[in-house]
């Protein structure tokens, strides 16, 4: 395993998002544990997670619990896992994904989050996405205010353009350690964005790395640890796979980690055999040729 740098913490360069394993089409909790256990004993030292990742209108925290399981009931060296999670998301009963970043709320999630964790302080706390209807720096300030008062020990933004980025930065100073946006072979809108880390010197995490390559656990049930055909115009991930003798999630993850010495993918997995192919994409060195390839795939994309 290889690593990188998130606030001063050294992370592996491939963390394991854990969405996949509390939303529509969740494993049951025998292989969700192995799963996360099989990244652990990869090298896998970040955990993401959110208090909304739960099924429609059950309670937060499904998954949150379920990462302390985990934990809790590996045999090995956790010391230096790190689990980052989520607040000011929520899921009601109709399926969809409501915002919410009022201060007081953001304050009363992470105290839950941290119940449910377990921990002394969480290690890394996110807003989840901007809510319009809350002015931004106040959503900010309310993490201001829990790293203040040690809830959290870092804090992060989802979901943000390159302006709110500068803003929270402003807010946070060196507290501010990473931005969590969505990036992958099929959608490279944050560009901007994950320029602006590297100048900062943020981490990026990009949410569903695997687009165009594996279809997200947000598109449904299907897409659980089941690869489809590459979108028209990213075959060159799959030619390139092939050439390694590696799968072509692996290539994705290590062409978005050639990206910038910042960048640590999250990819999702709903089974063992899942979590340790990705976590091998640390340890896949592409060649200068293989990028260019890959740049050029997204970009010719209909």
């Amino acid at each position: 395993m290889r690593y990188r740098t998130l606030g001063g913490l050294r992370v592996s360069a491939v963390g394991l998002g854990t969405m996949p394993l509390s939303i529509e089409g969740r494993p049951d909790e025998a292989r969700a544990l192995a799963t996360v256990h099989a990244a652990l004993d990869a090298g896998v030292t970040l955990l993401d997670t959110a208090d909304s990742y739960h099924l429609p209108g059950d309670g937060p925290g499904h998954n949150e619990r379920l990462v302390a399981r985990a934990l809790a009931t590996y045999g090995g060296d956790r010391a230096d896992v790190l689990v980052a999670t989520k607040g000011g998301r929520g899921r009601p009963a109709d399926g969809s994904w409501t915002v919410n970043g009022s201060p007081r709320r953001l304050k009363a999630a992470a105290e839950a989050s941290l119940k449910r964790l377990g921990l002394e302080a969480i290690g890394l706390y996110q807003l989840h996405k901007p809510d319009p209807a809350v002015p931004f720096e106040d959503s900010v300030g309310a993490l201001r205010d829990l790293l203040d008062a040690g809830t959290i020990r870092l804090a992060g933004v989802s979901n943000t353009t390159a302006d709110q980025i500068r803003r929270a930065h402003a807010i946070l100073g060196d507290r501010l350690v990473c931005v969590q946006n969505q990036y992958s072979p099929a959608v490279r809108d944050s560009e901007p964005e994950l320029r602006l880390c590297a100048e900062l010197g943020l981490a990026f995490l990009p949410w569903s790395p695997l687009g165009g390559i594996s279809r997200s656990s947000l598109d449904g049930p299907s897409a659980i640890g089941s690869p489809d055909a590459p979108e028209e115009g990213l075959g060159a991930f799959h030619a390139v796979s092939r050439e390694h003798g590696v799968s072509p999630q692996q290539v994705a993850l290590a062409w978005l980690s050639a990206l910038s010495p910042t960048v640590i993918p999250i990819p999702g997995a709903g089974r063992p055999e899942t979590a340790r192919d990705s976590a091998g994409a640390a340890d896949l060195v592409l060649s200068a040729e293989d990028l260019a390839r890959l740049d050029a795939a997204g970009r010719v994309r209909p």
